[in-house]
């Protein structure tokens, strides 16, 4: 099985040609350009340096939130439209699943964070059993001191990842009760070559969507729509004044 992943959720943008047994290629880039200026030639360039040919996929897997707007946006689009191409199924894998994936081994809770803003943060709880990752906790979009309390009552010590932690790395500090780490900074952003290798599994168990039915899950309103939903509150008031 070859898998070309794609993950844009957050401030890297990472792709990724893996197999079952090796990673191929992985192409990182975190240096604030808009993932709509490097994830695609970051593909091109990885397929020609692996000597890949598009006859040699069989899916193309993709985060799917939660995280930045437009950054699903764009690898969901990205994702789509090479799927379609190719005629080829998408292997849809939570972003924050993915970050969590990426610290195997450890027997740590794991609480993956990406800044949400507006004071919130994505987030779940997963750990290893059996070197299989459990999702402790569905994703979701809360305050800090939401998912601080829960880790609190788990009683485990936890290993935070990802790039909200260091937004509240003090609010949090103050709040913790139990034994904590930081990621390492190789391992507390996306990385799709973690997300392909989970998809593999995804694969072999036949979860896959079709192209043209794939959406990001975004968890929440984007600003946009948040500020229509204001206006429209505002506008029914009025009218009842």
């Amino acid at each position: 099985m070859n898998i070309l992943a794609i993950d844009s959720s957050g401030l890297p943008a990472t792709a990724a040609f893996v197999r079952e047994d090796r990673v191929t290629a992985v192409f990182t880039v975190n240096n604030k350009l808009t993932h709509s200026q490097t994830l695609l030639p970051m593909i091109d360039e990885m397929k020609k340096i692996a000597g890949l040919s598009a006859t040699d996929l069989d899916a193309v897997a993709v985060a799917k939130g939660p995280g930045s707007f437009t950054g699903l946006r764009i690898g969901s689009a990205t994702a789509k439209g090479i799927a379609q191409a190719l005629d080829l199924p998408i292997v849809e894998v939570s972003s924050l699943e993915a970050m969590a994936f990426a610290l195997h081994g450890t027997d740590r809770l794991i609480c993956p964070m990406m800044d949400a803003r507006r004071g919130q943060v994505y987030t779940g709880l997963y750990r290893f059993e059996k070197e299989k990752l459990v999702c402790m906790t569905e994703p979701f979009a809360c305050p800090v001191e939401e998912v601080v309390e829960k880790i609190n009552a788990a009683g485990l010590p936890v290993m935070f990842t990802g790039d909200g932690f260091p937004v509240y790395r003090e609010k949090i500090r103050n709040l913790v009760t139990v034994d904590y780490l930081e990621a390492l900074p190789f391992q507390n952003r996306q990385n799709a070559a973690a997300l392909g290798i989970l998809a593999i599994g995804y694969l072999k168990e036949g979860r896959t969507v079709r192209a043209d039915l794939h959406a990001p899950e975004y968890l929440r309103l984007s600003q946009a729509e948040r500020e229509r939903a204001e206006k429209e509150k505002a506008e029914r008031k009025d009218r009842e004044c």
